[in-house]
Protein backbone atom coordinates (compact mmCIF):
# COMPACT_ATOMS: atom_id res chain seq x y z
CA UNK A 1 0.00 0.00 0.00
CA UNK A 2 1.45 3.30 -1.12
CA UNK A 3 1.36 5.55 1.82
CA UNK A 4 -0.72 8.88 2.17
CA UNK A 5 2.03 11.49 3.02
CA UNK A 6 1.11 14.32 4.86
CA UNK A 7 5.10 15.54 5.96
CA UNK A 8 5.94 18.01 3.22
CA UNK A 9 7.39 20.51 5.61
CA UNK A 10 10.22 18.06 6.76
CA UNK A 11 10.67 17.39 3.08
CA UNK A 12 8.91 16.82 -0.62
CA UNK A 13 9.31 14.03 -3.08
CA UNK A 14 11.24 15.01 -6.53
CA UNK A 15 8.77 16.00 -8.90
CA UNK A 16 9.48 13.96 -12.30
CA UNK A 17 10.01 17.39 -14.19
CA UNK A 18 12.60 18.18 -11.56
CA UNK A 19 14.32 14.53 -11.67
CA UNK A 20 14.53 14.52 -15.83
CA UNK A 21 16.09 18.40 -15.89
CA UNK A 22 18.62 16.97 -13.41
CA UNK A 23 19.27 14.03 -15.15
CA UNK A 24 22.03 15.00 -17.97
CA UNK A 25 23.94 16.48 -15.55
CA UNK A 26 24.44 13.26 -14.00
CA UNK A 27 25.30 11.17 -16.89
CA UNK A 28 28.69 10.34 -17.61
CA UNK A 29 28.31 11.85 -21.19
CA UNK A 30 26.22 14.60 -19.56
CA UNK A 31 26.68 18.18 -18.49
CA UNK A 32 28.89 16.85 -15.82
CA UNK A 33 31.29 19.91 -16.03
CA UNK A 34 33.01 22.06 -13.18
CA UNK A 35 31.44 25.35 -14.27
CA UNK A 36 34.61 26.92 -13.29
CA UNK A 37 36.19 25.37 -16.51
CA UNK A 38 36.82 27.44 -19.62
CA UNK A 39 36.23 23.87 -22.10
CA UNK A 40 32.42 23.84 -23.66
CA UNK A 41 31.58 20.80 -20.84
CA UNK A 42 32.28 23.66 -18.16
CA UNK A 43 30.62 26.93 -20.15
CA UNK A 44 27.52 23.97 -20.58
CA UNK A 45 27.50 23.75 -16.87
CA UNK A 46 28.09 27.26 -16.32
CA UNK A 47 25.36 28.19 -18.47
CA UNK A 48 22.82 25.75 -16.39
CA UNK A 49 23.90 27.22 -13.26
CA UNK A 50 23.01 30.69 -14.56
CA UNK A 51 19.92 29.67 -15.65
CA UNK A 52 18.91 27.91 -12.69
CA UNK A 53 19.99 31.45 -10.90
CA UNK A 54 17.26 33.06 -13.00
CA UNK A 55 14.88 30.58 -12.14
CA UNK A 56 14.85 31.54 -8.29
CA UNK A 57 15.87 34.74 -8.51
CA UNK A 58 11.99 35.24 -10.06
CA UNK A 59 10.63 32.66 -7.32
CA UNK A 60 11.61 35.14 -4.83
CA UNK A 61 10.98 38.36 -6.83
CA UNK A 62 15.20 39.40 -6.95
CA UNK A 63 15.89 42.36 -8.47
CA UNK A 64 19.02 40.41 -9.89
CA UNK A 65 19.97 36.67 -10.21
CA UNK A 66 23.15 37.50 -8.43
CA UNK A 67 21.25 38.04 -5.44
CA UNK A 68 21.37 34.53 -5.54
CA UNK A 69 24.17 32.30 -3.69
CA UNK A 70 23.81 28.35 -4.33
CA UNK A 71 24.41 26.60 -0.65
CA UNK A 72 24.33 23.34 0.05
CA UNK A 73 21.10 23.71 2.31
CA UNK A 74 18.56 25.91 3.98
CA UNK A 75 20.87 25.38 7.41
CA UNK A 76 23.94 26.36 5.79
CA UNK A 77 21.96 29.51 4.00
CA UNK A 78 20.94 30.60 7.62
CA UNK A 79 24.25 30.30 9.31
CA UNK A 80 25.57 31.58 6.11
CA UNK A 81 22.98 34.68 6.80
CA UNK A 82 23.61 35.10 10.57
CA UNK A 83 26.66 33.87 11.52
CA UNK A 84 27.90 35.62 8.40
CA UNK A 85 26.77 38.97 8.93
CA UNK A 86 27.51 38.84 12.34
CA UNK A 87 31.21 38.79 11.93
CA UNK A 88 30.96 41.15 8.71
CA UNK A 89 29.11 43.85 10.82
CA UNK A 90 30.56 43.58 14.35
CA UNK A 91 32.49 46.91 14.20
CA UNK A 92 29.19 48.55 14.97
CA UNK A 93 28.05 46.24 17.59
CA UNK A 94 27.64 42.79 18.55
CA UNK A 95 23.96 42.51 19.55
CA UNK A 96 21.36 40.30 17.24
CA UNK A 97 17.81 39.79 17.86
CA UNK A 98 15.08 36.69 16.56
CA UNK A 99 12.74 34.90 17.61
CA UNK A 100 11.32 31.97 20.23
CA UNK A 101 9.85 29.97 16.92
CA UNK A 102 12.49 29.99 15.20
CA UNK A 103 13.90 27.04 12.89
CA UNK A 104 17.03 25.65 15.06
CA UNK A 105 19.24 26.44 12.62
CA UNK A 106 18.60 30.31 13.26
CA UNK A 107 18.39 29.37 17.14
CA UNK A 108 21.74 27.79 17.30
CA UNK A 109 23.63 30.11 15.35
CA UNK A 110 22.59 32.52 17.24
CA UNK A 111 23.38 30.29 20.70
CA UNK A 112 27.20 30.20 18.87
CA UNK A 113 28.09 33.42 18.10
CA UNK A 114 26.42 34.34 22.19
CA UNK A 115 28.61 31.36 23.52
CA UNK A 116 31.48 31.06 21.39
CA UNK A 117 32.04 34.98 20.23
CA UNK A 118 30.40 37.55 22.60
CA UNK A 119 27.14 38.09 20.87
CA UNK A 120 24.19 39.55 22.84
CA UNK A 121 20.94 37.95 21.62
CA UNK A 122 17.27 38.71 22.21
CA UNK A 123 15.17 36.19 21.46
CA UNK A 124 11.13 37.87 21.30
CA UNK A 125 8.43 36.29 22.37
CA UNK A 126 5.42 35.48 19.98
CA UNK A 127 1.58 35.89 20.69
CA UNK A 128 -0.36 32.64 21.26
CA UNK A 129 -0.65 32.25 17.88
CA UNK A 130 3.46 32.25 16.85
CA UNK A 131 3.18 35.89 15.49
CA UNK A 132 6.19 38.28 16.76
CA UNK A 133 4.72 41.84 17.40
CA UNK A 134 6.18 44.87 15.58
CA UNK A 135 5.79 46.46 18.91
CA UNK A 136 8.20 43.88 20.61
CA UNK A 137 10.99 44.30 17.47
CA UNK A 138 10.83 48.41 18.06
CA UNK A 139 11.60 48.24 21.87
CA UNK A 140 14.12 45.79 21.72
CA UNK A 141 16.15 47.22 18.57
CA UNK A 142 19.49 48.76 20.11
CA UNK A 143 22.23 51.20 18.91
CA UNK A 144 24.37 48.23 18.55
CA UNK A 145 22.26 46.08 17.22
CA UNK A 146 23.43 44.65 13.50
CA UNK A 147 20.87 42.03 12.49
CA UNK A 148 17.55 40.76 12.99
CA UNK A 149 15.99 37.27 11.94
CA UNK A 150 12.25 36.57 12.16
CA UNK A 151 11.72 33.51 9.55
CA UNK A 152 8.50 34.07 7.01
CA UNK A 153 6.52 31.03 7.97
CA UNK A 154 7.06 28.37 11.06
CA UNK A 155 7.88 25.05 9.71
CA UNK A 156 5.60 23.10 12.58
CA UNK A 157 2.27 25.68 12.82
CA UNK A 158 2.86 27.31 9.71
CA UNK A 159 2.42 31.26 11.26
CA UNK A 160 3.45 33.88 8.63
CA UNK A 161 4.45 36.76 10.64
CA UNK A 162 4.38 40.62 9.77
CA UNK A 163 7.54 40.44 7.54
CA UNK A 164 7.16 43.32 5.98
CA UNK A 165 6.30 45.67 9.08
CA UNK A 166 9.27 44.17 10.93
CA UNK A 167 11.94 44.52 7.90
CA UNK A 168 10.91 48.37 7.64
CA UNK A 169 11.40 49.21 11.18
CA UNK A 170 14.59 47.25 10.53
CA UNK A 171 15.28 49.45 7.38
CA UNK A 172 14.21 52.86 9.19
CA UNK A 173 16.98 51.59 12.29
CA UNK A 174 19.97 50.87 9.83
CA UNK A 175 20.08 47.09 10.96
CA UNK A 176 20.09 44.37 8.54
CA UNK A 177 16.85 41.77 8.64
CA UNK A 178 17.09 38.31 7.55
CA UNK A 179 13.92 35.64 6.94
CA UNK A 180 14.16 32.10 6.84
CA UNK A 181 11.98 31.52 4.20
CA UNK A 182 12.33 27.99 3.74
CA UNK A 183 8.70 26.90 4.55
CA UNK A 184 7.34 29.59 2.77
CA UNK A 185 9.23 30.09 -0.47
CA UNK A 186 6.57 28.51 -3.43
CA UNK A 187 3.70 28.35 -0.99
CA UNK A 188 3.17 32.13 -1.01
CA UNK A 189 4.35 35.04 -3.27
CA UNK A 190 7.95 36.48 -1.77
CA UNK A 191 9.02 39.68 -3.30
CA UNK A 192 12.05 40.36 -1.97
CA UNK A 193 12.57 43.30 -4.39
CA UNK A 194 9.96 45.67 -3.06
CA UNK A 195 10.00 44.24 0.66
CA UNK A 196 12.68 45.54 3.41
CA UNK A 197 14.62 42.23 3.46
CA UNK A 198 18.18 42.30 3.15
CA UNK A 199 18.60 38.50 3.60
CA UNK A 200 16.58 35.10 2.52
CA UNK A 201 17.40 31.28 3.14
CA UNK A 202 15.38 29.24 1.20
CA UNK A 203 15.85 24.73 0.12
CA UNK A 204 15.62 22.79 -2.32
CA UNK A 205 13.99 19.70 -0.83
CA UNK A 206 10.77 21.59 0.70
CA UNK A 207 9.46 22.61 -3.30
CA UNK A 208 9.94 19.28 -4.56
CA UNK A 209 13.49 19.60 -6.05
CA UNK A 210 16.87 17.12 -4.25
CA UNK A 211 18.00 17.37 -1.26
CA UNK A 212 21.33 18.86 -0.89
CA UNK A 213 21.06 21.97 -2.76
CA UNK A 214 19.72 25.76 -1.02
CA UNK A 215 19.86 29.62 -1.74
CA UNK A 216 20.52 32.28 0.33
CA UNK A 217 19.39 35.86 -1.32
CA UNK A 218 21.75 38.34 -0.40
CA UNK A 219 20.80 41.36 -1.38
CA UNK A 220 23.17 43.64 -3.70
CA UNK A 221 25.64 46.01 -1.31
CA UNK A 222 25.14 43.18 1.87
CA UNK A 223 28.39 42.07 2.71
CA UNK A 224 28.77 38.97 4.88
CA UNK A 225 31.81 37.16 6.07
CA UNK A 226 32.25 34.00 3.95
CA UNK A 227 32.16 31.04 6.07
CA UNK A 228 33.51 28.57 3.50
CA UNK A 229 37.19 29.39 1.98
CA UNK A 230 39.27 28.01 -0.85
CA UNK A 231 37.99 29.30 -4.83
CA UNK A 232 36.49 31.97 -6.10
CA UNK A 233 32.71 30.08 -6.74
CA UNK A 234 29.78 32.25 -6.36
CA UNK A 235 31.04 35.69 -6.51
CA UNK A 236 34.02 35.16 -3.84
CA UNK A 237 30.88 34.43 -1.23
CA UNK A 238 30.71 30.44 -1.02
CA UNK A 239 33.93 28.49 -2.06
CA UNK A 240 33.37 25.39 -3.52
CA UNK A 241 32.65 23.04 -6.71
CA UNK A 242 28.94 24.53 -7.21
CA UNK A 243 26.47 21.52 -7.19
CA UNK A 244 25.30 21.51 -10.83
CA UNK A 245 22.63 18.92 -10.66
CA UNK A 246 21.21 20.20 -7.50
CA UNK A 247 20.86 24.05 -8.50
CA UNK A 248 19.45 22.78 -12.06
CA UNK A 249 16.89 20.96 -9.86
CA UNK A 250 16.65 23.84 -7.44
CA UNK A 251 15.75 26.14 -10.55
CA UNK A 252 12.95 23.55 -11.89
CA UNK A 253 11.29 23.17 -9.05
CA UNK A 254 11.53 27.31 -8.44
CA UNK A 255 9.98 27.76 -11.82
CA UNK A 256 7.25 24.95 -11.40
CA UNK A 257 6.07 26.73 -8.04
CA UNK A 258 5.95 29.91 -9.36
CA UNK A 259 4.11 28.84 -12.33
CA UNK A 260 1.67 26.99 -10.39
CA UNK A 261 0.85 28.73 -7.34
CA UNK A 262 -1.68 30.55 -8.20
CA UNK A 263 -3.65 27.24 -8.32
CA UNK A 264 -2.17 24.88 -6.29
CA UNK A 265 -2.00 27.20 -3.69
CA UNK A 266 -5.76 27.05 -3.21
CA UNK A 267 -5.98 23.49 -4.00
CA UNK A 268 -4.09 22.41 -1.15
CA UNK A 269 -5.78 25.00 1.05
CA UNK A 270 -9.00 23.77 0.30
CA UNK A 271 -7.73 20.25 1.39
CA UNK A 272 -6.61 21.24 4.97
CA UNK A 273 -9.11 23.18 5.71
CA UNK A 274 -11.50 20.12 4.68
CA UNK A 275 -8.89 17.79 6.95
CA UNK A 276 -8.71 20.77 9.74
CA UNK A 277 -11.87 20.88 10.05
CA UNK A 278 -13.60 17.45 9.66
CA UNK A 279 -11.13 16.54 12.46
CA UNK A 280 -11.87 18.88 14.78
CA UNK A 281 -16.06 18.11 14.18
CA UNK A 282 -15.44 14.56 14.55
CA UNK A 283 -12.74 14.31 17.22
CA UNK A 284 -13.67 16.01 20.60
CA UNK A 285 -11.12 17.90 22.66
CA UNK A 286 -8.98 18.46 19.84
CA UNK A 287 -7.66 22.02 19.42
CA UNK A 288 -5.68 23.59 16.50
CA UNK A 289 -2.49 25.31 17.32
CA UNK A 290 -1.66 28.52 15.13
CA UNK A 291 -2.61 31.09 13.92
CA UNK A 292 -6.40 30.56 12.18
CA UNK A 293 -5.95 33.28 9.16
CA UNK A 294 -2.01 34.39 9.13
CA UNK A 295 -1.01 30.46 8.57
CA UNK A 296 0.79 28.49 5.48
CA UNK A 297 -2.35 27.34 3.20
CA UNK A 298 -0.83 23.08 3.43
CA UNK A 299 0.10 23.13 7.08
CA UNK A 300 -2.32 22.57 10.26
CA UNK A 301 -1.70 21.62 13.98
CA UNK A 302 -3.44 19.48 15.78
CA UNK A 303 -3.51 19.02 19.76
CA UNK A 304 -5.35 15.72 20.80
CA UNK A 305 -6.06 15.42 25.06
CA UNK A 306 -5.31 12.36 26.61
CA UNK A 307 -3.27 10.83 23.56
CA UNK A 308 0.48 10.75 23.36
CA UNK A 309 1.24 12.02 19.67
CA UNK A 310 4.25 10.02 19.14
CA UNK A 311 2.13 6.67 19.34
CA UNK A 312 -0.96 8.54 17.27
CA UNK A 313 1.88 8.48 14.75
CA UNK A 314 2.58 5.30 14.69
CA UNK A 315 -0.66 3.40 14.57
CA UNK A 316 -1.27 6.32 11.50
CA UNK A 317 1.99 5.29 10.23
CA UNK A 318 0.58 1.33 9.92
CA UNK A 319 -2.48 2.32 8.48
CA UNK A 320 -0.62 4.24 5.63
CA UNK A 321 0.05 7.47 6.71
CA UNK A 322 3.34 9.47 6.93
CA UNK A 323 3.64 12.84 9.09
CA UNK A 324 5.29 14.18 12.09
CA UNK A 325 4.66 14.57 16.10
CA UNK A 326 5.78 17.83 17.59
CA UNK A 327 6.62 16.02 20.63
CA UNK A 328 9.70 14.33 18.59
CA UNK A 329 11.40 17.44 16.91
CA UNK A 330 13.34 16.32 14.05
CA UNK A 331 11.84 12.54 14.33
CA UNK A 332 10.07 12.03 10.75
CA UNK A 333 8.32 8.95 11.26
CA UNK A 334 8.09 6.66 7.61
CA UNK A 335 6.41 3.52 6.95
CA UNK A 336 7.82 0.42 9.03
CA UNK A 337 10.20 2.70 11.00
CA UNK A 338 10.46 2.12 14.91
CA UNK A 339 9.78 4.65 17.75
CA UNK A 340 13.05 6.37 19.14
CA UNK A 341 11.64 7.12 22.44
CA UNK A 342 14.78 8.79 23.54
CA UNK A 343 14.34 11.67 21.76
CA UNK A 344 11.36 12.51 23.15
CA UNK A 345 11.20 16.50 24.01
CA UNK A 346 8.86 19.11 23.79
CA UNK A 347 8.36 21.63 20.79
CA UNK A 348 10.00 24.57 21.27
CA UNK A 349 7.62 26.58 19.20
CA UNK A 350 4.53 24.92 20.92
CA UNK A 351 5.89 26.04 24.58
CA UNK A 352 6.39 29.36 23.07
CA UNK A 353 2.65 30.01 21.96
CA UNK A 354 1.64 29.08 25.41
CA UNK A 355 0.20 25.15 24.23
CA UNK A 356 0.58 23.12 28.28
CA UNK A 357 2.85 20.51 28.28
CA UNK A 358 0.55 17.68 28.15
CA UNK A 359 -1.37 19.15 24.82
CA UNK A 360 2.63 19.60 23.30
CA UNK A 361 3.35 15.67 23.68
CA UNK A 362 -0.28 15.15 22.12
CA UNK A 363 0.46 17.30 18.73
CA UNK A 364 0.56 16.42 15.45
CA UNK A 365 1.60 18.63 12.30
CA UNK A 366 -0.28 17.62 9.06
CA UNK A 367 1.52 19.35 6.23
CA UNK A 368 -0.17 18.80 2.70
CA UNK A 369 1.46 19.18 -0.59
CA UNK A 370 1.19 18.70 -4.23
CA UNK A 371 0.56 15.31 -4.71
CA UNK A 372 -2.24 15.54 -1.54
CA UNK A 373 -6.07 14.38 -3.36
CA UNK A 374 -9.04 14.58 -1.70
CA UNK A 375 -9.46 11.00 -1.47
CA UNK A 376 -6.43 11.16 0.90
CA UNK A 377 -8.46 13.49 3.08
CA UNK A 378 -11.39 11.21 2.94
CA UNK A 379 -9.05 8.36 4.02
CA UNK A 380 -7.53 10.46 6.76
CA UNK A 381 -11.35 11.79 8.13
CA UNK A 382 -11.88 7.98 8.33
CA UNK A 383 -8.71 6.53 10.11
CA UNK A 384 -7.42 9.08 12.43
CA UNK A 385 -10.36 9.35 14.50
CA UNK A 386 -10.49 5.73 15.19
CA UNK A 387 -7.14 6.11 15.63
CA UNK A 388 -7.34 8.29 18.46
CA UNK A 389 -10.31 6.57 20.23
CA UNK A 390 -8.32 3.53 19.93
CA UNK A 391 -5.64 4.97 22.05
CA UNK A 392 -8.02 6.68 24.41
CA UNK A 393 -9.61 3.80 25.39
CA UNK A 394 -6.04 2.66 26.52
CA UNK A 395 -5.78 5.39 28.71
CA UNK A 396 -6.35 6.31 32.29
CA UNK A 397 -6.29 10.24 31.61
CA UNK A 398 -9.13 9.99 29.01
CA UNK A 399 -10.66 7.10 31.37
CA UNK A 400 -10.33 9.59 34.51
CA UNK A 401 -11.86 12.71 32.14
CA UNK A 402 -14.96 10.62 31.55
CA UNK A 403 -15.87 9.70 34.67
CA UNK A 404 -15.42 13.34 35.65
CA UNK A 405 -17.74 14.55 32.85
CA UNK A 406 -15.02 16.74 31.96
Amino acid sequence: MKPIYFDNNATTPVRAEVFEAMRPFLAPDGGFGNPSSLHTLGQQAHAAMESSREQVAALVGAADPAEIVFTSCGTEADNMAVIGAAFAHRDKGRHLITSAVEHHAVLHACDYLEKEHGFAVTYLPVDRHGRVSPDDLRAALRPDTLLVSIMTANNEIGTIEPIQELGELCRNAGVLFHTDAVQSAGKVPLDLKEWPVDLAALSGHKLYGPKGIGALYIRRGVQLHALLHGGAHEKNRRAGTENVPGAVGLGVACHLALKEMATEEPRVRALRDRLEQGLLERVPCAYLNGHPAHRLGNTTNVSFDAVEGESLVLALDQAGFTLRNEGLPGLEISTGSACASGLLEPSHVLKAIGVPSDRIHGSVRFSLGHFNTDADIDAALDIIPRAVDRLRSLSPIWEDRQKAGV
